[in-house]
């Protein structure tokens, strides 16, 4: 195989995945030196502190529509530097575009499977990151011997998201 034009690999996948904005990913991401967090505030950006100092905005990002960046050409470095381990392996020629685009696909039906257990079991802010939304459901107190059915949800949703996180660290955290 040989090595994909990195700007043809980016409009091919990139589009069609979206997990490093939507939430599912990141739970957030820092701003780094020479971002200018005014901007980025004026843009749509919900910035807010983070440990130490730090500005940080929330995941999902509110400036994606769920297939395309709206501040692409002024987005923060962080956005414009990461490349996720499936994005890395069709540049380099290590992973042909439909094989890539098989394994998204297969990742964002695994994310809803999850969303729709999140869904079932109360929590329905998809203003928050997928793992933020799962620890609220999972330190919920459940009262077993109220809700069968909630028990063994949560015992679905347990699998569901510990199969998305196999599939995040394998393809795309790499």
């Amino acid at each position: 195989m040989s090595a994909t034009d990195p700007t043809d690999a980016v409009s091919k996948l990139c589009p069609n995945c979206g997990l490093c904005c939507n939430g599912v990913l990141f739970a957030d991401v820092e701003l780094r030196a020479g971002d200018d967090a005014k901007s980025l505030k004026r843009l749509g950006l919900k910035l807010q502190k983070k440990g130490q100092g730090k500005l940080a905005f929330a995941q999902p990002c509110a400036c994606f529509d769920d297939k395309l960046c709206g501040i692409y050409a002024d987005r923060p470095k962080r956005c414009r530097t990461f490349e996720c381990g499936l994005l890395k392996r069709v540049q380099d020629g290590g992973l042909e575009a439909e094989a890539a685009l098989k394994t998204i696909r297969q990742t964002k039906r695994q994310v809803e499977k999850v969303r729709v257990l999140l869904r079932q079991l109360g929590q329905n802010d998809e203003e928050l990151a997928m793992t933020k939304r799962y620890a609220q459901v999972m330190s919920a107190p459940t009262d077993l011997s109220d809700h069968e059915s909630d028990t063994e949800r949560r015992g679905e949703l347990m699998l569901a998201m510990g199969e998305l996180m196999q599939l995040l660290q394998r393809d795309f955290l790499k």
